[in-house]
């Protein structure tokens, strides 16, 4: 039998290295036949796979369900997603029958009917976030509660049809002015009845709470207060008659033309805008008292005038200036005092154009003629009287110069009543007494009436009616010219 391995060293070679097979008796002995490879069974693997895929599954619906045992509202929301867990409370709630009962048949509605809702879909969202299904400490939560609303119009409507013997309408306070004070007074509310929303409210949400899906509930009216309180219509007429002490069209802080309240009624009336006392205002009655402005307002300048001396000292003031003035654009003032009476506003500013006064001033003069025994009374160069009087006397002669009048009394005595002294006389109760240089003065005389001719002791005498109307017209600074 030929070796099937090379002996060491040999060289290679391409000859055959078919074998023969051996004899054994008659047969040929041959090689047994080569086997496969039994094949690999994959069953568990598929298996295996499946379940893989299924938890994965799970773990993906886990991040978007909410936990197991959450509740809102009463409703379970366990395993929902936030949208369907929104859509079954708000169906719950929509569903939930309410028995009303007032001691006969009972009546029924629905939640639904009474305009009822609840923010699910914010409380669903809050559910998720605080208790998702993937967070296993989140499970089985406290319940959410969740506030029910009532829509009142709704529901009263629906009500009112249902039991209308539980319903008074209330009476609201009102506001009108009262001609006979001149003043804004009130009329009082009455309440009425009705079912209390509130409680009624309040009754669906507790039962809603505890998985009830029926509410029993009485009828039996309670008060119903009125939508405007005494207090309200108060408050209304209090600012109202306040608005009356001031109304009126200003020119700066003067009530150039007040509003009479009778008229101002006219104007302001009083309205219920859904439950609340609102003060609205008339332009076009307001027009008829904006045409009668000009002659209200408008007005001529008034000079001032002031006596003053020789070197323009003002000595007295006789007319203040006052500057006058004419109505301005009154194109919008109906519109705008409309608007300011309905923001609880009563001063109604007017624009004016102004027109400036003027200044007159008066010089006045005193002259004193020693020659002619004759005084005069000069202003702005122009005599405006003149008449006859008694200087001073030889040996007690009136001295020539140019004075001004100082000190003024409407009367004293003069002289000395001790006749044995200087200066030797007595005069009481002399008038109108001017004194223009020392001792000497302007005076009224009662003791004769020798006039042209000097009688004094140095003074300027006449008769009374004269010295009065010289002291008024002078005042102190007043220049006193003295001369021959």
């Amino acid at each position: 039998m030929t070796d099937l391995v090379a002996a060491p060293g040999a060289a290679d070679s391409t000859a055959s290295t078919e074998v023969l097979p051996p004899i054994d008796g008659e047969r040929p002995v041959e090689w047994a036949p080569h086997e496969p490879a039994p094949k690999k069974h994959r069953a568990g693997l598929w298996v295996g796979l499946g379940v893989g895929a299924l938890l994965v599954s799970a773990a993906a619906a886990s991040l978007i369900l909410i936990a197991p045992g959450t509740t809102i509202a009463g409703v379970a929301v366990g395993g929902l997603t936030p949208a369907a867990a929104a859509e079954a409370v708000e169906n719950h709630l929509a569903a939930t029958q309410i028995s009303l009962t007032d001691g006969g048949a009972d009546v029924v509605v629905s939640a639904s009917e009474l305009g009822a809702s609840i923010d699910a879909k914010s409380l669903a969202d809050t559910a998720f976030a605080e208790h998702p299904m993937w967070n296993l400490g989140a499970w089985l939560p406290e319940p959410i509660a969740g506030e029910i609303v009532v829509d009142p119009e709704v529901a009263h409507d629906t009500l009112r049809g249902l039991v209308p013997s539980a319903y008074e309408d209330a009476i609201d306070a009102g506001v009108s002015f009262d001609a006979a004070s001149n003043t804004y007074a009130t009329t009082p509310a009455v309440a009425g009845t009705g079912i209390d929303l509130d409680a009624l409210t309040g009754a669906i949400g507790s039962a809603l709470a505890d998985g009830a899906e029926a509410v029993s509930y009485s009828s039996t009216p309670a008060e119903a207060p009125a939508a405007i309180s005494d207090a309200d219509a108060t408050a209304v007429a209090d600012q109202l008659n306040g608005m009356l002490k001031t109304i009126g069209f200003y020119v700066g802080d003067e009530r150039t033309v007040p509003v009479d309240p009778a008229v101002a009624a006219t104007w302001i009336d009083v309205v219920d805008a859904d439950g609340k006392l609102e003060i609205t205002a008339d332009a076009t009655e307001i027009q008829k008292t904006v045409e009668t402005l000009a002659e209200k307002v408008d007005r001529a300048p008034v000079d001032a005038k002031a006596i003053v001396n020789g070197s323009g000292t003002v000595l007295q003031e006789l007319t203040a200036g006052v500057t006058g003035r004419t109505l301005g654009d009154t194109s919008t003032l109906a519109a705008d005092f409309a608007t300011r009476l309905e923001a609880g506003e009563a001063v109604q500013p007017i624009e004016v154009d102004e027109v400036a006064f003027k200044e007159q001033t008066l010089l006045r003069q005193i002259d004193v003629n020693l020659s002619t025994q004759r005084v005069s009374a000069i202003e702005n160069g122009v005599v405006v009287d003149s008449w006859s009087v008694s200087s001073g006397t030889t040996g007690y002669s009136t001295h020539t110069g140019s004075y001004s009048v100082g000190w003024k009394t409407s009367s004293q005595n003069m002289g000395n009543r001790d006749l044995t002294k200087a200066p030797y006389y007595f005069q009481p109760d002399v008038k109108w007494v001017m004194y223009f240089n020392g001792d000497q003065a302007l005076h009224g005389v009662y003791w004769h009436a020798n006039w042209g001719t000097p009688m004094s002791h140095g003074c300027v005498g006449m008769p009374e009616w004269r010295a009065q109307w010289l002291y008024n017209w002078t005042p102190q600074g007043v220049g006193v010219n003295v001369h021959y």
